[in-house]
């Protein structure tokens, strides 16, 4: 039987609370922090809570790529640059980060938010897939624009649900005449692009491989 934790102030068992709310974070890490937090210069504290409200707030996604984005269009979107005839589909943000981090990359992005997995409930119509399908179809229309030049790169986990997503996805692209590419597996069954150090990342990305479904 599990003894409930007695607090000696109802407002650090409030923050304790809030902090455990967090993933990864138990109570005694919440304790702790929140004992840590306590401990701080007022101004410290204030700057703290004020960044989360920030994010919360005022932190966007791209219109374009779906990353999280302070302007309607992020840096990497608006970068005239890269290479915008190349487009790099993840399953979330943090792919984004450590593909950058390994800076052999130069095109650009689009976040699916998550992958297929009828486990989970997730099905196409809740990921960005669609918008990806319009941003190839206007990137085929254009007029400056050749199908053969523009190239999908499928950067998704080797697992089953990763690969389901990237067959669908294949599928809903693969007609209109475009290059569709994975990367190449260097990377073991299964691992997430966030844990892969950068430059077994960065040989995946640079040795990739027509998608063969």
């Amino acid at each position: 039987m599990t003894i409930p934790e007695k607090y000696p102030s109802k407002l650090l068992e409030d923050a304790v609370q809030a902090i455990g709310s967090l993933p990864g974070v138990g109570k005694r890490s919440a304790l702790r922090l929140a004992l840590h937090l306590l401990r701080q210069p007022q101004e410290n504290v204030h700057h703290f809570a004020d960044s989360i409200v920030r994010l919360r707030d005022e932190a966007k996604y791209c219109r374009v790529c779906r990353m999280i984005s302070d302007e309607d269009i992020c840096s990497i979107c608006s970068d005239h640059s890269r290479d915008h005839k190349t487009i790099c589909v993840v399953e979330n943000v943090r792919d984004v980060m450590s593909i950058e981090n390994t800076g052999q990359y130069h095109g650009v992005y689009h976040v699916l938010g998550g992958i297929i997995s009828p486990i989970a409930g997730v099905g196409p119509s809740d990921l960005t897939i669609s918008d990806l399908v319009e941003r190839v179809k206007e990137m085929v229309a254009s007029p400056a624009s050749i199908p053969s030049e523009v190239e999908v790169i499928l950067a998704l986990s080797g697992d089953v649900e990763g690969e389901t997503t990237s067959f669908y996805i294949y599928r809903q692209i693969s007609g209109f005449g475009i290059r569709v590419s994975s990367l190449a597996r260097g990377l073991g069954f299964g691992d997430d692009l966030e844990y892969a150090d950068e430059l077994t990342l960065g040989r995946s990305i640079t040795g990739r491989q027509p998608f063969n479904p």
